[in-house]
């Protein structure tokens, strides 16, 4: 399988920690696509049908857990593998991204080895 063609999508409202998740991805060859929201994220993942969403919790607008629940709504995007990429690492929240229909929660700062696995990168 060809990495490049996997489409992954990076949605947070800091540009800068969004950037950076991108920039280390697509330093493995993988298709990154970055959104600066939540709902800017949902149009993003409906236009672009991504493999794999790395998604903060923490956003103002439209929250990661209402994104989360909105993508697994959605018939075109079930399959999608939602991964929490936020601050708040305790056990309830952890509980509330599992309920919102993530797959994986990674706390803040996640390092760049469990974020390429998770994409179905080799280091």
């Amino acid at each position: 399988m060809d990495l490049g063609d996997q489409r992954i999508l990076v949605v947070d409202d800091n540009n800068d920690a969004a950037d950076m998740t991108a920039q280390m991805l697509q330093m493995y060859g993988l298709n990154v696509q970055v959104a600066y929201g939540g709902l800017e994220g949902l149009a993003a993942a409906r236009a672009n049908r991504p493999y794999l969403i790395f998604l903060d919790i923490g956003m103002p607008v439209m929250d990661g857990y209402q994104v989360a629940q909105a993508v697994r709504a959605d018939q075109m995007l079930r399959d999608v593998k939602l991964v929490a990429l936020t601050a708040w690492g305790d056990e309830a929240s952890r509980r509330k991204a599992c309920a919102a229909g993530f797959d994986v929660h990674l706390t803040k700062p996640a390092n760049i080895a469990e974020r390429v696995k998770l994409a179905g990168g080799k280091l």
